[in-house]
């Protein structure tokens, strides 16, 4: 077996709590963010021409079921971009240029002005790995693409952690695609073989590096999504044993 080179992580409820942040918001008076995206578009059309709200939601209904098939069977993460013209062309309308890139920022930087917490342990795990491994970090973007994860990650002190960074909006496709971990290795100078990728859903983060010649651990620290069953080489339900996973998984 070979020896462990890089060890890459998934971010959210893996290192970030998702979803973390919806109770901040609402402490500030801030609506959920599923709520405050259907507002941010239905203001942005509204501004150029009446337009009905109820419509607007059904319109970002269907945009985000689309979005999440493609994820799944696909393993592709249309942009918030490609999420509006989505709903502009079902909707049939059209925004300006600086209206419609303003409406993008504002969706892309949700997570960025109200930032999630970090999982418990994670940190000091990071920490603990850091010049014994080559950390990566493995992140499917949702909404917030990579420019705003690197953002959290800096808000945390965890972006300068890591060697390489493979977001799924700036490579053009996310996990379980081996293309995912392909990447990782070039970035980290390794063979696939020499990585051990971490992440709580076995479709992505346990199949995705098996796919690819690499190993995994499932993270439980946050959320159990059915570790009873899973392929992966260990689970680490505590990031307190991660260093000794990694070292029994070396030897």
């Amino acid at each position: 077996m070979s020896m462990i080179e890089t060890v890459s992580f998934d971010l959210w409820d893996t290192l970030i709590v998702d979803d973390s942040d919806e109770p901040k918001r609402a402490r500030l008076g801030k609506p959920p963010k599923n709520v405050e995206r259907v507002d941010l578009v239905y203001r942005a059309l509204a501004a150029e021409q009446p337009f009905s709200r109820e419509l607007v939601e059904v319109a970002c209904a269907t945009s985000n079921a689309g979005f999440k098939r493609v994820w799944h069977d696909q393993a592709v993460t249309w942009t918030v971009r490609e999420r509006l013209a989505v709903i502009l062309e079902g909707l049939g309308r059209a925004l300006p240029a600086e209206r419609l890139a303003e409406l993008v920022q504002r969706l892309e930087d949700m997570e960025v002005e109200v930032v999630p917490d970090l999982v418990p342990g994670a940190k000091e795990a990071l920490d603990a790995l850091r010049g014994t491994y080559r950390l990566a970090l493995v992140s499917d973007a949702i909404f917030s693409p990579g420019r705003a994860l690197r953002q959290i990650l800096r808000h945390h002190g965890l972006v300068d952690h890591f060697d390489a960074f493979v977001f799924s909006d700036e490579v053009g496709c996310s996990k379980p695609n081996p293309r995912v971990f392909e990447v990782v290795a070039r970035q980290t100078g390794c063979e696939l073989a020499e990585i051990v990728h971490l992440g709580d859903r076995e479709s992505k983060d346990v199949d995705g590096p098996h796919a690819a010649g690499a190993r995994a651990i499932l993270v439980t620290v946050a959320i159990d999504r059915g570790s009873e069953g899973t392929n992966a080489e260990a689970t680490c339900r505590d990031y307190a044993d991660l260093p000794h996973i990694l070292e029994e998984l070396s030897t």
